[in-house]
């Protein structure tokens, strides 16, 4: 069975410039969608201005990974469509914050932490390192690519200890970000990628793809063993 993804894009920035709008004239939802497809895939696209912002029960209990493209609408997010993404990420859904996705509702709930950085508008140039060559989404990448243009993202991130970082950035300004970081939250993976600001075409650039097409395939569900919550009868004899 194909493996189904998700894209979801707040689709803000497109509906109101006109430049974001030339630059992605399928919205950053479409380049994204363009990114990961494959023969094994099934992808749909959902966005802000939808009912239930397009992610229905119905949607995410047929989603195998989510990607999440967010900038300056984090907040007009429905508390109930954040939690119901919360929860299938515990159930098993991976889950692709990319760019100020990292902001959102539901990436701030499983990770309990602000996610505040320090940033700076300006286009810049950034230096990608790949920092765990071993890592699955680090696969068909160069030791380090640059995005010629982009906007700055700068540490401290007010983020748990990474399980892995995949990925760390250097700026043109002297700044570094953790920008590639993997975690678990009960049996879903999370992969977490910094660029992808508005302003510049990035979503088009050959690394940028890979590495989203390769966090589809690392945080697609696993089977597991089987989980038993809640009250249960002992296995052994409790009798004296």
């Amino acid at each position: 069975m194909p493996l189904q993804v998700t894209v979801w894009n707040e689709n803000v920035h497109e509906l109101e410039e006109p430049e974001v709008a030339e630059r992605y004239p399928d919205g950053i939802h479409g380049a994204i969608a363009d990114a990961v497809d494959g023969d094994d895939r099934t992808v749909r696209t959902a966005t802000l201005q939808e009912p239930e912002h397009g992610l229905t029960e119905d949607v995410l209990a047929n989603t195998d990974v989510l990607l999440w493209w967010s900038h300056c609408a984090n907040d007009e997010v429905a508390d109930e469509v954040a939690d119901r993404v919360v929860d299938r990420v515990h159930e098993g859904m991976g889950f692709v914050p990319v760019h100020s996705g990292k902001n959102s509702k539901p990436f701030k709930r499983l990770m309990g932490t602000t996610c505040n950085i320090k940033y700076r508008h300006g286009g810049e140039t950034e230096r990608i390192w790949t920092a765990d060559p071993g890592h699955p989404i680090a696969d068909g990448l160069e030791e380090s690519f640059e995005v010629p243009s982009t906007e700055m993202y700068g540490e401290p991130f007010d983020i748990p200890e990474p399980d892995r970082t995949v990925f760390i950035s250097w700026f043109e300004g002297g700044e570094v970000f953790r920008s590639g970081v993997c975690y678990r939250r009960g049996r879903g993976r999370i992969f977490a990628f910094r660029p992808g600001h508005e302003e510049y075409p990035i979503f088009f650039q050959d690394e940028i793809r890979t590495v989203l097409d390769n966090a589809v395939a690392w945080a697609a569900p696993t089977e597991g063993a089987d989980a038993v919550w809640g009250e249960v009868e002992p296995k052994e004899s409790l009798d004296d």
